[in-house]
């Protein structure tokens, strides 16, 4: 389950920056509008990457990693959510956001249940060379 999620934050780490920087930017130039115009200036991808990396090498710190970015990426979507639902735009651009925060959301939910479950296979098991 570890290395499926470290697989699931790769896949959306890509698909953030394909459709929040390559898409708008492809968009901006097809339309003639301004590069940069419609990017979607979002770096959590970073993030992701690293928990990724750290679900597949296992360091000391990886529950906690695990954990602390679960709650907070669920507390800041369900934020934008309750904030989007109370004037739904959807738009091209917002429905992407919308569409790739469910994914992100459910991932995170899937971590954090997981991280509260088995504790003990973050903590007994050895780093991985």
């Amino acid at each position: 389950m570890r290395l499926f999620l470290a697989h699931w934050l790769i896949l959306l780490a890509a698909w953030t920056l394909v459709i929040k920087f390559v898409f708008p930017l492809l968009f901006d130039a097809a339309y003639g509008h301004t590069a940069g115009t419609h990017v979607y200036w979002d770096f959590w991808w970073v993030i992701h990457l690293w928990l990724a990396y750290a679900l597949y090498v296992r360091p000391m710190y990886l529950w906690w990693l695990a954990v602390v970015v679960s709650v907070v990426e669920i507390g800041i979507i369900g934020f934008k959510f309750v904030l989007f639902f109370q004037q739904p735009d959807w738009t091209l651009w917002q429905t992407n956001w919308f569409i790739n925060k469910v994914f992100v959301l459910s991932c995170f939910i899937v971590l954090l249940i997981y991280c509260l479950l088995r504790r003990n296979e973050f903590t007994l098991l050895p780093a991985k060379n």
